[in-house]
């Protein structure tokens, strides 16, 4: 019973006497009667009932704050209920990926950019290669992307390895002499 003179919001919405021994009391407190009139809509009294009852008493308050968020979220969303808000912050945290990888590879590319443009240029490069470059986006003065370790470029994380004949002349990668690409 929450105390001598009021009921607990459970037994003053069913307007009944609120007992000493009763189940709703220390979870539905006289000072939060929307939080019981929601589960009594959603759920039903008797079946809060029978679930209190069937549960080891630690894990009621838990249940029962479950239960309130349920019914909170299938009145405001009758159809989906709590499963429609899980799905919205989930595609909420896919867009926030997408961000966070497209600024990603805008910091890597920025990075090679940069980093690329302070090295010499190789004079062992011929016109092909630095046209496979240009191709691939990586168009600068100075060595390639390629030509660095990874662990000099000071990115927030390391790039996948790349093949060694990409930094090559096109023939070595098996164009023929037309031009293949």
């Amino acid at each position: 019973m929450a105390s001598s003179n009021s009921p607990c919001a459970a037994c003053k919405f069913l307007r009944r006497k609120c007992l000493s021994g009763c189940i709703f009391a220390p979870y539905f407190p006289p000072e939060e009667p929307q939080k019981f009139a929601n589960v009594h809509k959603i759920f039903g009294a008797s079946n809060v009932t029978k679930l209190l009852n069937e549960l080891p008493t630690h894990q009621r308050e838990d249940a029962v704050n479950s239960l309130a968020y349920e019914a909170e979220a299938r009145i405001k969303d009758p159809v989906y209920g709590c499963v429609g808000a899980i799905s919205v912050l989930q595609k909420q945290v896919h867009q926030l990926q997408e961000e966070l990888d497209a600024a990603n590879a805008n910091l890597i590319r920025y990075a090679c950019t940069e980093s690329s443009a302070a090295l010499p240029v190789s004079r062992s490069r011929s016109s092909s290669s630095m046209e496979l470059n240009r191709r691939m986006g990586i168009d600068h003065q100075g060595g390639s992307f390629y030509d660095q370790s990874a662990s000099s470029l000071h990115l927030p994380y390391l790039p996948p390895p790349w093949p060694d004949n990409l930094s090559g002349d096109m023939h070595d990668m098996g164009g023929g002499d037309e031009g293949s690409l």
